[in-house]
């Protein structure tokens, strides 16, 4: 969708600027080249620079593209609806092009869900970070693998993690023989009252798609749109938060270890690589069991007590796991690069997702 966007802002500029060259000049003695006054070329060329503009901004990402090709746009449609019977033609590049400017405007809005999710992030940033770290004598109590994976990570002698900021890569799907697509996510956990915020872009086919997770207190909803604008999914209520409280466990586990020696959680020991623990926060309880590979890394995390829900409004319980690889150091810490998501359905392992981390911050005092 965005390398066709591309080419026909490059052809409807090419034809602006070819338009621009038919106006007359001092001098021209052409009148075949009379068909216009000089302001009207000018509108054609400044046309074609607004387009251009749109274009470069666009290749960079930036998401601001939209407000200059929807100024080309409008202007384009007054020459053409000016010069009718010649031009009526470009009135569909037009409406092809208006599309993705809605959809651009719509997102936005304060009303966005990207706004909103960093509104929500911004409410609990503060300037100030306890300067606490963590000591061998805050892990005395755990089972000797979470020590020793806390020990692994980097964690003991670091500060303890009040929030993080976390990037992704990777793919999705919404069912077992379901297309593959693309997802960008940006995360912030808060561990201080606890607060969790995903915010998901993704499309198919050309047409976007994006997601806001949001998790505070005793609370979680999951909320999905198409376009910007058409909302297909909005779940809620008490499965759902049940099914955020595993999520935001999960993430304790995966990218901020030193939340591990919370009193929230309840360990039992199974062996030397095996920990079932319990997690509560607003009034909901969740286990877990967690695997350990003989170097003290976690390589595995299932849970029962997550749902599945595509559209918001029905929930099936599998047992869910997050199988993690690809260790690396990251801001002085060492953490899983790649997790698969997994639902173990009785028709087999459905994996739905596979993210790979871009970027993590701690103890973050601003929006990134």
């Amino acid at each position: 969708m965005k390398i066709l966007l591309l080419v026909l802002l490059l052809i409807h500029g090419l034809f602006h600027i070819w338009s621009f060259r038919k106006t007359p000049r001092r001098g021209d003695a052409d009148g075949a080249r009379q068909q216009w006054p000089p302001v009207i070329g000018v509108l054609w060329l400044a046309t074609a620079v607004l387009l251009a503009g749109s274009f470069l901004l666009l290749v960079l990402n930036d998401r601001s593209w939209w407000i200059a090709a929807l100024v080309a746009v409008a202007i384009s449609q007054f020459l053409i609806i000016r010069n009718w019977d010649t031009m009526k033609y470009g009135t569909l590049i037009n409406l092809i092009i208006i599309v993705p400017i809605i959809t651009s405007f719509s997102e936005a809005l304060p009303s966005g869900w990207r706004n909103r999710f960093r509104a929500e992030v911004q409410k609990r940033l503060t300037a100030q970070i306890p300067a606490l770290t963590v000591t061998e004598e805050d892990i005395r109590h755990l089972p000797e693998p979470v020590g020793k994976y806390l020990r692994y990570t980097g964690t003991v002698g670091k500060p303890k993690v009040c929030n993080f900021r976390a990037t992704f890569r990777g793919t999705m799907r919404r069912s077992m023989d379901g297309n593959w697509m693309e997802i960008a996510a940006e995360q912030y956990d808060f561990f201080a009252g606890p607060a969790r915020m995903f915010f998901i872009e993704s499309s198919l086919y050309g047409i976007p798609f994006d997601g806001f997770h949001m998790y505070i207190g005793d609370s979680a909803t999951m909320r999905i749109n198409v376009a910007h604008i058409f909302e297909v999914a909005d779940a809620k209520g008490e499965k759902m938060t049940r099914s955020e409280t595993v999520t935001l466990f999960n993430d304790m586990c995966i990218m901020a270890p030193s939340t591990l020696i919370d009193s929230s959680i309840d360990w039992s020991e199974v062996d030397s690589v095996t920990v079932d623990a319990r997690f509560t926060n607003g009034g909901y309880t969740i286990s877990a069991s967690l695997h350990f590979d003989e170097d003290g890394r976690l390589v595995d995390f299932i849970s029962n007590d997550r749902y599945l829900s595509v559209d918001g409004k029905t929930y099936t319980n599998y047992p869910w796991s997050t199988p993690l690889r690809d260790y690396r150091d990251l801001e002085g810490r060492t953490v899983a690069g790649h997790a698969d998501m997994i639902w173990h359905t009785p028709q087999g392992e459905f994996t739905y997702g596979r993210f790979d981390l871009a970027d993590i911050h701690y103890n973050c005092t601003e929006l990134r």
